[in-house]
């Protein structure tokens, strides 16, 4: 069906903004699924797993109780107390209660905190490679975002240089992922202090530190979070969490943060507007997972260690393939250089890794990440959240199709 133009204008940020690179592969992979073909999808950042059993069972039994109407904007006590705990225990955060707030998933806290406090003209600086959805928040909020690259040398991670020169009068938020969505590079805490130094000279400018994927740090390196390292930031930094990642939970949408007062406050009022708060069935979900027995976290991180290996080592097999170990998520992130200029065996020129993802895709059935779309080329974000056959399978696939290629 051919696209029909609006009646009248689009909003010019909205207009102006992209669709998520992501989801539009994922459209690909189902459209050739729907038509017969057997892809392996490697594009998809969501855990394999099915959510813990004692999880589904407390929805059922919220479903049961009659759990079923609104809860409180911010989201109900029990969940956002438990979330307390979490930032206490976990991350060393002195926060209560009512410092926490509840979301329709990880995403709506990020926008959430960008539409509260962003104006036309700020400015957002956002590490690259990225989240593809950082700058596109940003523009949906009429602001600027400032990508400053961040290259393998520096192993994907800001430095306090690059931080420094990327600071203006105009400067507003800086987001920081770590683990990292999608490179899996992790901040060590004196890499955070480092950046921490630099921002304490710039008390106009907000730190949000996106902490999703805290439970998949592997052997070797050890999990930080700014607040934590430096409490001297605490009372301008929004750290966000929620139980996607670490409990196989991306469908149950909750997502929750902690942060000062007042910005808590402006995100509250906006979400009463927006969404009235969470889903209350999945908000009982997410108070089992965080109160409950947490063996499944540490089992599927060492399942994900030990899929990082393997699929490593399958990429570093392939011609023209080059992948560093990450040390968190569950993503690799192979430079595919060796293979820009080169020809497919279908006939593909290979100028951009965009070529290469999409030759991937029609030719060896395997779907995987432009780098490019994360704001770094060429590489490929491969996703291993999958079984160690499928991965095995797609790893061969790969590297027939990186042989087959030609000059």
């Amino acid at each position: 069906m051919s696209a029909v133009s609006p009646l009248l204008p689009l909003n010019q940020h909205l207009a102006a903004a992209q669709p998520s690179a992501t989801y539009r592969m994922i459209d690909r992979v189902a459209e050739r699924k729907a038509a017969g073909a057997r892809i392996i999808s490697l594009s998809a950042g969501e855990p394999d797993f099915d959510t813990p059993v004692h999880v589904q069972e407390a929805a059922i039994a919220a479903i049961r109780a009659g759990h079923t109407r609104y809860t409180q904007v911010a989201g109900m006590r029990p969940l956002r107390e438990a979330v307390a705990r979490k930032f206490q225990e976990e991350n060393g955060m002195p926060t209560r209660w009512q410092a926490t707030i509840v979301c329709s998933g990880g995403k709506q806290v990020i926008y959430n905190a960008l539409a509260a406090t962003l104006n036309a003209g700020d400015e957002v600086i956002i590490p690259a490679p990225y989240w593809v959805s950082y700058p596109e928040m940003v523009q949906l909020c009429g602001a600027r975002a400032v990508t400053v690259p961040c290259p393998e040398a520096t192993g994907f991670k800001l430095t306090p240089e690059a931080l420094s020169a990327a600071i203006t009068p105009r400067t507003r938020w800086l987001i920081l992922n770590s683990p990292s969505n999608p490179t899996g590079a992790v901040y060590s805490a004196a890499e955070l202090l480092a950046l921490a130094e630099v921002l304490l000279a710039h008390p106009e400018v907000l730190v949000l530190s996106d902490d999703i994927y805290e439970h998949l740090v592997f052997t070797g390196a050890t999990f930080a979070t700014m607040a934590q390292v430096e409490p001297r930031l605490a009372g301008r930094t929004l750290t966000m969490n929620g139980v996607s990642k670490a409990y196989a939970m991306t469908g149950w949408r909750i997502g929750f943060a902690t942060g000062p007062q007042w910005l808590l406050e402006a995100m509250e009022k906006l979400q009463g507007q927006q969404t009235s708060g969470a889903c209350s069935i999945s908000q009982h979900a997410a108070l089992a997972a965080l109160a409950g027995p947490q063996d499944f976290v540490r089992n599927t991180r060492e399942v994900f260690e030990r899929r990082r290996d393997a699929v490593v080592q399958g990429l570093n097999r392939a011609f023209g393939l080059r992948c560093a170990r990450a040390a968190g998520a569950f993503y690799a992130f192979a430079s595919c250089e060796g293979l820009i200029g080169r020809t497919s065996a279908g006939g593909r020129l290979l100028a951009t890794d965009e070529d290469v993802a999409l030759a991937l895709l029609d030719e060896a059935q395997v779907a995987v990440m432009q780098g490019s779309a994360f704001g770094l080329g060429p590489y490929l974000r491969i996703a291993y959240a999958l079984d160690d056959a499928s991965l095995a399978q797609a790893c061969n696939a790969i590297r027939h199709f990186c042989e087959s290629t030609t000059t």
